[in-house]
């Protein structure tokens, strides 16, 4: 039998001021409690299912256009070093805790925490509140993809050509000012304002797009995990098919391979920036889906003695090297991308020397000794030789001849919509078979999406079901009824300037609540529970003990690269202030505007309501103690004063009968304490209190 150590009043109470684990038992015995809320609770089919369920979760749009992105910007090969040095360091560590958590207590984000302490719940409310935010503007996302997978269904693709304006009969001036694919991205599908200032009517088609990217969610959610389930068993598994047919595909065209050498190629460097150690802390915070409670929430679904540490090496592992497949693909289609655009340079350009040499002599134009190079054949010209040719005359042929340089095409970053709606649009329209190509493009976007909303809303309706028994009987109806709230509030997204509103979401509404999250489910288990006591639990839970390490990771480095990813995340947010790209329809261009005020008094909101829950709960809580503390002492004291007059009336025999039969035994006053683990609590030897006093604290909660 395994005996847990007592608690220590003076380092295990300084944050809460009060034991570890304070969850008092009901008249019902742990085992028998367990087996009750096993019989009702829903549980995975299979090993498979659950493994689908959490890869699909995890692996998400970031991975194919913000990974890609990051590696671009910040070096290579050097950040993708740095990514796994903080994902093994931090990543790992955590998202083993919140597996172990939900698997151990069966209980989503909100009883999880609530059941280490009452004063705790607060962390599950605010995850449930950021799984929200994020909801509504990721279907957002997914209602594009489907705008443009309907779009795929035609030749040629209505993005490969610039319509013609009919009044002028000719090239529309937005269109040729930019390209197809930005116009068509802008115009057509969004038809964006110039800011956010300027909000414009709803747009139908993209109104239309939401409501049923809704009812797909809500059809696939409405029997909880077994239909959710079922639906993972595609939109886990075709993303690969497809990512896998894009990079065969794409190693087959001409620039492939500079694009994977600009990708690999380390710039170590950069790790002397802050800035890119954030960047890397962030990408695994979001890439592992951490804080939102929708991992805990497809573990409490598991068998309790599930291998958990083995799920969250093998999850981490598959989203990682996801992450660098995608990035292959990615960097592979901008290879291809950045060399057609530097050959239609150097098109350009000779055919501009060619009309020069027609009006001078060639002697003026080429130095002596240097081969002619063939301005009537663009295409016999490599780029190579055209660079060389440049960098020796170009000096001669005067400013319209410019150089061409497919590294200069790479170092342009494109990221997020930009990446998906008119980079790789812009280079399907340039393949054989295009219609083909863009619709299995976007139908893999389309299940990237649903696979990571359908843990996003498992992170909001697990919670709520397993802490309101109403609501848990009422299934069905919390489905439907959070989906068509999700549709009328994502309504504001749907506006001419919706776009912005989803970048605004995107960049600040998740991504410090969450961190806050974290830190505080961080302090739960390291300090508060503390993480000897969940060692135990889990060597309980899996017949082993996991490494000695995860101590010191949980209550040392985590904790502090938490800590340190908040405090950037805020300083740079102050001192560099919130901005946003708009679209400029008469310029035809991107431009960075800063937020209005009332925008960043949105943005400020969004961030407070999501991270009020944890204090205000706290408080809550000991505004609670302190009137049962109260109500308690007011008791004892008439017991006292009714012995006292008792006492005058009657003999010391009756005084002493009385008396004992007044004041509460030990064994009916003492409520004994569980561990953070209901299962297999009969390998603990149950703690006597200590004091009267705490124990009635414990209860009140």
């Amino acid at each position: 039998m395994t005996e847990k150590p007592p608690l220590d009043s003076n380092e295990d109470r300084a944050w809460l001021g009060e034991g570890q684990s304070e969850t008092q038992l009901t008249s019902i015995t742990p085992d028998l409690r367990a087996e009750t809320s096993d019989e009702d609770r829903p549980a995975w089919d299979s090993k498979i299912q659950y493994v689908l369920a959490q890869v699909g979760f995890s692996v998400g749009l970031g991975n194919v256009w913000r990974f890609p992105y990051l590696c671009h910007q910040n070096g290579g090969g050097a950040f993708m070093l740095l990514y796994v040095f903080l994902l093994l360091i931090v990543g790992v560590p955590l998202f083993f805790m919140e597996l172990a958590a939900g698997q151990s207590i069966r209980q989503g984000s909100i009883g999880v925490w609530k059941h280490i302490s009452p004063k705790l719940a607060g962390i599950g409310y605010s995850s449930c509140m950021v799984c929200f935010y994020v909801a509504l503007y990721y279907n957002v996302i997914i209602a594009w993809s489907l705008f443009y997978m309907g779009n795929s269904f035609q030749y040629p693709l209505p993005w490969e050509q610039c319509p013609i304006d009919v009044t002028t009969n000719d090239t529309v001036k937005e269109c040729a000012s930019s390209s197809p694919t930005s116009y068509f991205w802008f115009r057509k599908a969004l038809n964006i304002t110039n800011s956010i200032q300027e909000s414009g009517e709803f747009n139908p088609i993209m109104t239309g797009c939401l409501l049923a990217a809704w009812a797909i969610v809500s059809l696939a959610m409405i029997k909880g995990i077994k239909s959710s389930a079922k639906v993972m068993y595609f939109s886990s598994v075709f993303p690969y098919v497809v990512l896998f047919i894009f990079l065969i595909r794409g190693l087959m065209l001409d620039g492939a391979m500079d694009g994977i050498t600009y990708m690999f190629y380390p710039k170590l460097e950069i790790w002397g920036n802050v800035q890119v150690w954030r960047q890397a802390a962030t990408q695994v915070f979001f890439a592992l889906g951490l804080g939102y409670g929708s991992v805990i929430a497809y573990s409490s679904y598991n068998p309790v003695n599930n291998n958990c540490h083995r799920d969250a090496l093998m999850v981490s592992c598959i989203n990682f090297m996801t992450s660098v497949l995608a990035s292959l693909v990615v960097f592979v289609v901008l290879g291809f991308r950045a060399k057609n655009i530097a050959l239609r340079c150097v098109a350009e350009n000779l055919g501009t020397l060619n009309l020069m040499m027609s009006i001078e002599s060639k002697q003026h134009l080429v130095a002596p000794g240097w081969p002619w190079i063939n301005t009537t054949d663009p295409s016999s010209v490599s780029l190579d030789v055209y660079r060389e040719w440049y960098a020796h005359h170009g000096t001669m042929v005067g400013p319209n001849i410019t150089d061409c340089s497919l590294e200069k095409e790479m170092n342009k970053g494109v990221e997020g919509t930009g990446l998906a709606f008119i980079a790789f649009t812009e280079v399907m329209a340039l393949f054989p078979a295009s219609p083909f190509w863009s619709t299995l493009f976007f139908l893999m976007l389309l299940n990237l999406g649903l696979s990571t909303m359908f843990g996003t809303m498992q992170g909001i309706l697990t919670p709520l079901m397993d802490n309101f028994s109403l609501l848990g009987r009422h299934r069905t109806l919390l489905t439907v009824a959070s989906c068509a709230l999700g549709f009328l509030m994502g309504l504001l997204f749907t506006q001419r300037s919706g776009n912005y509103f989803v970048t605004m979401f995107d960049d600040y509404s998740a991504t410090l609540p969450l961190v806050i999250v974290v830190i505080f489910e961080t302090i739960s288990v390291a300090w508060v529970y503390g993480t000897d006591r969940f060692l135990d639990d889990i060597e309980v839970m899996l017949n082993w003990r996991p490494p000695v390490v995860y101590k010191y990771l949980w209550k040392y480095v985590c904790l502090l690269a938490m800590v340190s990813l908040l405090a950037a995340s805020l300083l740079r947010m102050v001192f560099k202030g919130p901005t946003y790209t708009a679209w400029n329809q008469s310029t035809a261009s991107e431009m960075t505007l800063e937020y209005p005020g009332w925008a960043l008094a949105m943005i400020v909101m969004l961030i407070v309501f999501a991270s009020l829950p944890v204090p205000i709960l706290y408080i809550h809580s000991m505004w609670k103690n302190r009137r049962l503390h109260d109500d308690h002492s007011e008791e004892a004291a008439s017991q006292e004063v009714h012995r006292e007059l008792y006492t005058k009336c009657s003999s010391t025999e009756q005084l002493d009968s009385n008396s004992h039969h007044q004041v509460p035994s030990e064994e009916d006053g003492n409520h004994p304490r569980i561990t953070f683990l209901p299962i297999g609590s009969e390998h603990y030897r149950l703690l006597p209190q200590q004091e009267e006093e705490d124990e009635e604290e414990d209860t009140g909660l």
